[in-house]
């Protein structure tokens, strides 16, 4: 089935030629030069997955993002011509799934394209609709989880690597592994995301993030869930 896309940048003549491309590699692309039509065009035609300029006038991406994040968990690559730490910081909070930074490869970027939907179809075909780890229950068709009956407040990322641990019911995951699954392929080299969202994570599950019981710490190895033995 085609993928339905929507590309939304102020830039028109990037707009057309990545827009033409990006038919011609047989996706449905819908264009909006602006916020408020890009958000229009979101609720309307409900795409498979977002590619957002993060400097556009009025309502810049940031926005835009917090906006779709409250009505979808729609994969959403950021288009960037910088791309600092502190901005992909506050885009994976936002619920980012990958920044592309300018000037790139249209190539590239349809290969970026195709892994995130990948991981998004793997994601959504794995069967348990809850998934229960002593006082964590994940509802995946909500994206929600809760602690003790109480609900957490996850970025989708953050939902992702939450659920990669859980499912190994307390066996040891590489970080490397961890980068696979959540992040995708393309994204192998940068192990740092995993320490970075593993710290993010602890803060919002552990009672006290620096000696943690719940997401432990595998030395030279990974992370793993802990039980409530431990």
């Amino acid at each position: 089935m085609t993928a339905k896309l929507l590309l939304i940048d102020d830039d028109r003549t990037l707009l057309n030629l990545l827009g033409e491309f990006l038919r011609g590699e047989n996706f449905e692309v819908s264009v909006a030069a602006n916020g408020e039509t890009g958000l229009r065009l979101a609720y309307e035609s409900h795409p498979d997955l977002v590619l957002l300029d993060v400097m556009l006038p009025g309502m810049d991406g940031w926005e835009i993002c917090a906006r779709l994040r409250e009505m979808s968990r729609v994969p959403i690559i950021m288009l960037t011509a910088k791309a600092t730490e502190s901005d992909k910081l506050r885009g994976f909070r936002l619920g980012v799934d990958d920044y592309v930074t300018k000037p790139f490869s249209f190539a590239e970027l349809v290969a970026r394209i195709q892994a995130v939907l990948a991981r998004v179809s793997i994601s959504e075909n794995k069967d348990a609709s809850h998934i229960v780890y002593g006082d964590i229950v994940l509802d995946r068709e909500r994206y929600q989880a809760t602690l003790e009956g109480h609900l957490l407040e996850l970025t989708p990322t953050e939902f992702r690597l939450l659920e990669a641990l859980v499912r190994r019911s307390g066996k040891v995951a590489t970080e490397a592994e961890l980068v696979q699954e959540v992040w995708g392929a393309y994204r192998q080299d940068d192990t740092a995301l995993v320490r970075r969202y593993i710290l993010m994570l602890r803060k919002k599950i552990e009672l006290d993030p620096a000696n943690p019981s719940r997401i432990l710490t595998v030395r030279g190895f990974g992370y793993r869930m802990g039980t409530a033995l431990e």
